[in-house]
């Protein structure tokens, strides 16, 4: 399993200023989810998104840390991956995975890991750059971008794994120009939510003046300041207004 982190704050600032007193308790979730880390952030209006990724664990290794400092951003997305049974720790493994101005982050699994394949336009599939589950998730929402807003390709996503495989959950994030969005949902009677508990999958949202947090479960999240996303649900909050819906 993994732990995911989403920022978007009304003006750049490097990233451990934009996550605050939650950067030291998410960077320490890695001695457990150790199996590689990844970064997707927009540095600023008018550039590129900036992706950095490592399979070793962020609190073992400096780059972690420099990326954290050196990043000037209003909008990014963290991933600390625990590698699922028998997929290798490499890099076309590690989240986020990438698409021109898109990237994505997944917390759980599916099974079986192609059960999407038959739905995903064929081109995007030949390029798949690792062999996880989680990637495909994301060749999927790609396709149904086509036709979709991001939330309605997210959901749709989401009913598509639900009809075809088993799961233990689809939490994910996704990084667009325009705002970062969170779906959540878990199966309760998969063999990971019974042993981890009714919290372990939970994403909570907290939002102030002048910034936007989406995170899982494991780092701080005092009641009242903190809010459940339900399941089944997207929420989508906007770079340019900090404006958050719940969709």
């Amino acid at each position: 399993m993994c732990r995911l982190m989403g920022v978007v704050t009304r003006a750049p600032l490097p990233l451990t200023d934009a996550l605050s007193d939650l950067a030291a308790p998410f960077t320490e979730l890695s001695r457990e989810h150790r199996d590689g880390w990844g970064i997707a952030a927009w540095p600023g209006q008018g550039t590129g998104l900036r992706i950095v990724k490592d399979t070793a664990p962020a609190a073992d290794t400096r780059l972690w840390g420099t990326v954290l400092t050196g990043t000037l951003t209003d909008a990014a997305l963290l991933h600390l991956r625990l590698a699922s049974p028998d997929l290798p720790v490499v890099p076309g493994n590690t989240h986020p995975f990438t698409a021109g101005s898109l990237a994505f982050a997944h917390n759980g699994f599916f099974t079986p890991y192609d059960a999407l394949d038959g739905l995903i336009d064929a081109d995007l599939l030949a390029r798949a750059a690792g062999s996880t589950d989680s990637e495909r998730y994301f060749l999927r929402v790609l396709t149904l971008l086509g036709e979709e807003d991001p939330a309605d390709a997210l959901a749709q996503a989401a009913a598509d794994i639900r009809a075809r495989a088993s799961f233990a959950s689809l939490n994910c994030l996704l990084l667009t120009e325009q705002a970062l969005y969170a779906y959540s949902e878990e199966d309760p009677e998969s063999e990971v939510s019974r042993r981890r508990g009714p919290d372990f999958f939970r994403l909570r949202y907290r939002a102030d003046e002048d910034r936007v947090v989406v995170a899982s479960s494991g780092v701080p999240q005092p009641d009242g300041d903190w809010h459940v996303l339900p399941y089944r649900r997207v929420l989508e909050i906007h770079r340019s207004s900090l404006r958050v819906s719940v969709r």
